[in-house]
């Protein structure tokens, strides 16, 4: 009989959603367990594999947990903001609003059907004003701590998309994410949140969390910590005061030049008339250039020189001031001291440029007039370097900060490669910037009471640089609150980082509306248990709602420090190589392959297909051994009807007391519930369901001649084990041995009996002169005497010492017989 998946699938999705099986009494703390997976894009190509791949594994853990007596919180949204739909009105016309909720409608029925237990109760969508009102009420809370500001600067700028990208929006071949187009620079006015602020301490956090470790090392490189200091260089002939950071104080003797960004306010001040044009074809030249491109090591080194001079604090020497387009206005200060002889890219462009190259560190053997072929950078003994001769330049480093910051000259300082995180988006389609601009006033937030902003549903979708909300004059143009006068609202909406930057918060309560979320509840459920989710959103998402949580408990609203205790990243199902993706006309459709064989079956192929974290190619070739295991289960549990209520078993039995077949039962199944365990607490699935597979195939050989109380012991415990990984046929199946209710609304978990995880026979080798020529099953600790019988009596060892000498035995008890023969 053949398991008719649908109509079973069909009866349990019914009954879960009919009986409230999955939603959690957050009143109850016992054993309390918040499991969240990242939250949906709904995309018009709907759920994917890569989506299944995602939540099913996921939901398996879940599931396991929940069976362990966890009381677990599984929730489920929508991260509903964001460009494909606006892109999408671009296109065909349809408003973003109705495509999303549309979208969420289908996605909602598709994440249904895969049997997930999600609590419904708890969905949210970000695309509506009773959530992005929050998103509203968090930015004035910034602004009033002064950790939301607006500042003209460089931005990365998509020119298909026409909005503005974040430096992690930026790959790393300097094109969008998103798109794929290259990105440029563009100056404009924007609106940035301080994560800066929080830099050390985003950094000390994780070490408080469980998280993949490269997931860490990418963030620590991200924030990009530097110990070093800060060095003043006096312009000559003015009382201008260029500031450079230097991890090197220790090579400041060896500065020759000093490079500042083309974008810095004292190019224009400094620059002598002679060089103004040089300056200005520079600056036009590179102002395409995107961060990534003007930083790569590989790239040619270019620059002009301005015609103005430096002093070096040290030694008072006079040095030229360049720009270049290796100096960052968002890095440091946006001026570098450059020593050529010890830095290989300021070694490159002194070079190119031919400005003096000095050698300040002694490489050990080296000769001081030796001529340096390429910048010496390891540690040495200092020369040229006045008092500060002959000391070790590790040492030097110490000493010269020292003598800087006694003089005035400098100070020693912490510097992080981590920028304010660019929030403004060019588009319609996110959370309105609640700011009205006044030209009396300036900038003057919107009143709490006020909030939401919402978005108008009336406006003009065709990018061109400037927000679509700007089109609409009703919303753009306003009274200022302070002064009454013509005033306009800011036209730009969020980055929908904001959105999920918080949003497990509500999650708890997401009808809650007297705050943010309800205190009351989170304060017991936060920080998440479990986070599931992919690890591209490392230095992005990832970072951002540590931030977030970060600035939260300073407001007094979280008692935690970490938004995600435990992290774990899913691997990435690839199509013919590639990341699965509408676009890319790449996507495998799961409804294929779930309406031939069920949820189930494909939910078991994806977790069985390799290790959770890898991912993998996507290929159907093993689904059908997977259906073969689903069958020959349904077969074997409708073997045995009602055995549990035939014979009801006891929760340990003696081994001796067992038959031989029933002791091979009894002991696989322990073994098989030891090993489940242990995999699926770990999401090692593909280990977890291959232990099922094994038991299935001692079952189907010796079930049958075991006592109908061994039956009802071991089919109650495989179908226990089968409720995580497929929960459709679980259910059906202990429903036919008997169980008489859910086994998720009643939960239970059987722990493996200790006992019959020893194993009473062993497998000897019998090896004769080194080579393996025999393997004899003994009982577990038999002596040399009765396995030397055994191993003399076996026809395989007697044809290999008939007429030969035994000259030696060699005995190692429970694994080797060693015979040495002549």
């Amino acid at each position: 009989m053949r398991y008719p998946f649908s109509e079973i699938e069909t009866k349990w999705q019914k009954f879960w959603e009919d009986n409230q099986v999955y939603k959690t009494d957050l009143n109850n703390l016992d054993k309390k367990l918040y499991h969240l997976n990242m939250f949906i894009y709904p995309s018009g190509a709907k759920l994917h594999t890569g989506h299944w791949y995602h939540y099913g594994p996921s939901d398996t853990w879940a599931r396991y947990k929940k069976l362990k007596g966890f009381n677990v919180f599984e929730p489920m949204g929508y991260d509903a903001f964001g460009l494909p739909a606006e892109n999408y009105a671009i296109k065909t016309g349809i408003h973003p609003y109705d495509s999303t909720m549309k979208n969420i409608h289908d996605i909602r029925i598709q994440l249904k059907n895969i049997g997930c237990m999600y609590d419904w109760n708890a969905e949210l969508m970000t695309c509506v004003p009773e959530y992005y009102k929050w998103n509203q009420w968090l930015f004035l809370q910034l602004y009033k701590k002064g950790l939301a500001y607006r500042k003209n600067a460089p931005v990365n700028w998509c020119p298909k998309d026409q909005t503005v990208l974040a430096n992690e929006q930026v790959q790393a071949d300097g094109t969008c994410e998103r798109c794929g187009t290259l990105v440029i620079q563009k100056n404009l006015t924007q609106w940035f949140f301080k994560i800066t602020d929080y830099a050390e301490e985003l950094l000390q956090g994780l070490e408080k969390i469980n998280w993949p470790d490269k997931t860490k090392l990418m963030q620590r490189n991200w924030i990009g910590r530097s110990i070093g200091t800060e060095v003043k260089f006096i312009v000559d002939g003015s009382d201008e005061v260029i500031t450079v950071f230097t991890t090197r104080p220790d090579t400041l003797f060896g500065v020759t030049y000093v490079v500042i960004a083309p974008e810095h306010s004292l190019v224009d001040k400094l620059t002598k008339p002679e060089f103004k044009n040089g300056v200005v074809s520079y600056r036009e030249s590179i102002k395409s250039l995107t961060e990534i491109e003007r930083t790569s090591t590989i790239k040619e080194k270019t620059g002009v020189p301005i015609g103005a001079y430096a002093i070096n604090p040290v030694n008072g020497e006079k040095v030229p001031i360049w720009i270049a387009d290796y100096a960052l206005l968002t890095y440091g200060t946006g001026c570098v001291m450059a020593v050529p002889g010890h830095d290989v890219r300021d070694f490159e462009f002194a070079t190119k440029f031919k400005l003096p190259i000095r050698k300040v560190i002694l490489e050990p053997g080296a000769k001081e007039d030796d001529e340096l072929k390429s910048a010496f950078t390891e540690v040495g003994k200092l020369i040229n370097s006045g008092e500060f001769n002959g000391l070790n330049s590790d040492d030097g480093i110490e000493k010269i900060s020292s003598f800087l910051e006694i003089n005035n000259l400098g100070k020693k300082k912490v510097n992080y490669r981590l920028r304010d995180w660019l929030i403004s988006r060019q588009r319609y389609w996110g959370t309105p910037i609640p700011i009205i601009h006044c030209p009396k006033c300036g900038e003057v937030p919107v009143d709490e009471k006020d909030l939401p902003v919402e978005l108008p549903y009336d406006v003009e979708f065709k990018p061109g640089g400037e927000s679509p909300l700007a089109s609409n004059k009703k919303f753009y143009n306003v009274k200022c609150p302070k002064c009454g006068s013509d005033a306009h609202r800011d036209p730009d909406t969020m980055d929908t980082f904001v959105d999920s930057s918080w949003y497990y918060f509500r999650y708890l309560n997401p009808k809650f509306d007297n705050k943010i979320f309800d205190t009351s509840l989170t304060d017991k459920w936060v920080p998440v248990d479990m986070y599931v989710g992919g690890a591209e959103h490392a230095t992005m998402h990832l970072l951002y709602a540590r931030f977030i949580h970060k600035f939260l408990r300073d407001l007094g609203l979280t008692n935690s420090d970490e938004p995600f205790l435990n992290l774990v990243h899913q691997g990435t199902i690839t199509n013919q190589g590639a990341k699965m993706s509408k676009s890319k006309g790449n996507v495998v459709n799961p409804d294929e392959f779930t309406s031939k064989f069920g949820t189930d079956v494909f939910r078991l192929y994806l977790m069985f297909m390799g290790p959770y974290e890898m991912g993998g190619d996507w290929s159907d070739k093993g689904i059908a051994g997977t259906d073969r295991f689903v069958q020959r289960t349904y077969e074997l549990f409708n073997r045995f009807p009602n055995a549990i209520d035939k014979a009801s078993s006891k929760k340990i039995y003696q081994i001796d007391s067992l038959n031989e077949d029933e002791k091979v039962i009894y002991r696989k199944i322990n073994q098989t519930i030891k090993k489940f365990d242990e995999e699926v607490n770990n999401f090692r699935f593909n280990t977890a369901i291959a232990s099922l597979m094994e038991l299935l195939n001692e079952l189907t050989k010796s079930l049958e001649r075991c006592s109908p109380e061994i039956q009802s012991f071991t089919l109650e415990r495989f179908g226990i084990l089968l409720a995580p990984v497929a929960p459709h046929l679980a259910e059906e199946c202990l429903q036919i041995i008997g169980k008489e209710d859910s086994i998720f609304k009643n939960t239970i978990w059987y722990e493996p009996d200790p006992l019959a995880l020893i194993e009473d026979k062993v497998n000897i080798a019998v090896q004769i002169n080194g080579k393996l020529r025999a393997t004899l099953e003994m009982p577990m600790n038999s002596e040399q005497a009765a396995v030397k019988q055994s191993v003399f009596s076996d026809e395989k060892v007697a044809k290999y010492i008939e007429g030969k000498t035994v000259v030696k035995e060699i005995f190692v008890k429970n694994k080797i017989y060693n015979i040495v023969i002549k």
